[in-house]
């Protein structure tokens, strides 16, 4: 990620749900099925070291949330995003994060304090993973949300953070997509 563009993140810090009555929908831009484009196979390894790839969760919806310990917005969003993986999992639905804290040590103590019930890849800084997602779909804060769909493609990003009952509206339609019509 760029110097400028890593500035932009920390100045703008996180992005608070401006209307905490707000519905799912009002924080989502979706993609229409025809107008998808593949997500890059991000891969790297997770806070423990281990391999992850972004391609291994295809025929799931992958809630793919970037995200940095000092941001207040994440905080309050993890354990939201905890109970929709353990909520959803059996449906399909597989929450990955992206953390991009400078040190890993930092991602991991929040992962800890925050009992994730979901792994999170490992992004220093956004140098790596993040600067793969199409410029499109980034955002000037964080947290940040990308709807994988089963097929692997684009369905919708989010600009807030999300409560469990907000994904599962944003993943609801998409479970109940046919796979592999593009």
């Amino acid at each position: 990620m760029s110097p400028v563009l890593t500035a932009l993140l920390a100045l703008a810090a996180c992005t608070p749900r401006q209307d905490p009555d707000a519905s799912a929908d009002s924080l989502v831009n979706r993609v229409p099925a025809a107008g998808r484009e593949a997500a890059p196979d991000l891969a790297g390894t997770d806070l423990d070291g281990r391999r992850i790839r972004l391609s291994a969760y295809r025929g799931k919806v992958v809630v793919l949330n970037v995200w940095a310990s000092w941001c207040g917005p994440c905080r309050a969003e993890a354990p939201e995003l905890s109970r929709a993986q353990q909520h959803l999992a059996a449906k399909g639905v597989q929450v990955l994060g992206v953390d991009t804290d400078a040190d890993r040590s930092q991602g991991r103590a929040f992962a800890s304090d925050h009992r994730l019930a979901y792994p999170s890849l490992y992004d220093a800084g956004s140098r790596q993973l993040v600067r793969r997602l199409p410029a499109k779909y980034l955002a000037r804060a964080l947290p940040f949300t990308l709807f994988i769909d089963r097929d692997g493609r684009i369905a919708a990003q989010g600009l807030s953070s999300f409560t469990e009952t907000d994904v599962r509206t944003v993943t609801r339609p998409l479970l109940d997509e046919k796979t592999g019509k593009h």
